[in-house]
């Protein structure tokens, strides 16, 4: 069985793969301090107001401004 594609999940830096030999699953850590946001999301996440990519896009400083 075919993995369901993870969306943002699969580029956020929140994002942590668990998984064993048959199974792996998406956690989202910012659950742990923000109960709005589910431990295990259901894949694909096509919005999440949490989404910060893993690393940031070549010229943009980490805090979001144009470097």
């Amino acid at each position: 069985m075919k993995s369901p594609e993870p969306g943002l999940c699969g580029e956020c830096r929140h994002a942590r793969r668990l998984g064993t030999a048959r199974s792996e699953f998406l956690r989202c850590a910012r659950s742990d301090a923000e109960p709005g946001y589910p431990r295990y999301p259901m894949l694909p996440v096509l919005a999440c107001r949490g989404f910060e990519p893993r690393r940031a896009p070549e010229g943009v400083s980490p805090a979001g401004g144009v470097g």
